[in-house]
């Protein structure tokens, strides 16, 4: 899906089903995700993070609108060849019970599919949600020595969880990694 493209479900006929529509976050969205992700960040379900890092990882950012309203954001972060992460996935609550999540994680994960990624991890409380989709519980390195080595030097905070650093430890209490292969 390029910039311009959007993925729609078409208007139903009945005003009971919402008019959903995936799409690229562009910069002018930025606002809003905050505004979404604020009671997120309220419970400590999301780690805050200053409006500068939202619109560097902008491009890795999809929406899901209902009706024209914000319902959900998720983003697609790649942190090698074969591993990506699902990161700041979340439901504006008056959206739950649309599928909205599940719309979200499954457009990432086909993004992680079309550019080749075989894995994809992600850090969550929501362990049942992810567990129906297929990710499982990881313990231990995902990743063999020398990518291990690699990603140590990373300054991206993201790989540090995925890495299970002592360091991340405080932001990750109540947690769980998991995976998923594609």
């Amino acid at each position: 899906m390029d910039d311009t493209q959007a993925t729609t479900r078409p208007t139903p006929a009945s005003p009971e089903q919402p008019h959903i529509v995936v799409r690229r976050a562009r910069a002018a969205d930025v606002r809003r995700i905050r505004e979404l992700l604020q009671p997120y960040v309220d419970r400590r379900a999301i780690v805050p993070k200053p409006a500068v890092a939202y619109y560097e990882s902008l491009q890795e950012f999809r929406l899901v609108e209902l009706d024209g309203r914000l319902a959900g954001c998720g983003a697609l972060h790649v942190m090698w060849d074969d591993v990506a992460e699902v990161r700041t996935l979340a439901v504006a609550e008056e959206a739950k019970g649309h599928g909205v999540g599940g719309l979200l994680l499954q457009t990432l994960l086909d993004e992680a599919r079309e550019i080749g990624v075989r894995r994809v991890f992600c850090l969550t409380f929501e362990v049942r949600f992810f567990g129906r989709h297929g990710f499982h519980e990881i313990e231990g390195q995902a990743v063999e020595p020398t990518v291990y080595a690699e990603l140590l030097q990373s300054y991206d905070e993201g790989v540090a969880e995925f890495l299970d650093l002592d360091r991340v430890k405080p932001n990750t209490l109540g947690n769980t990694r998991m995976l998923i292969d594609l």
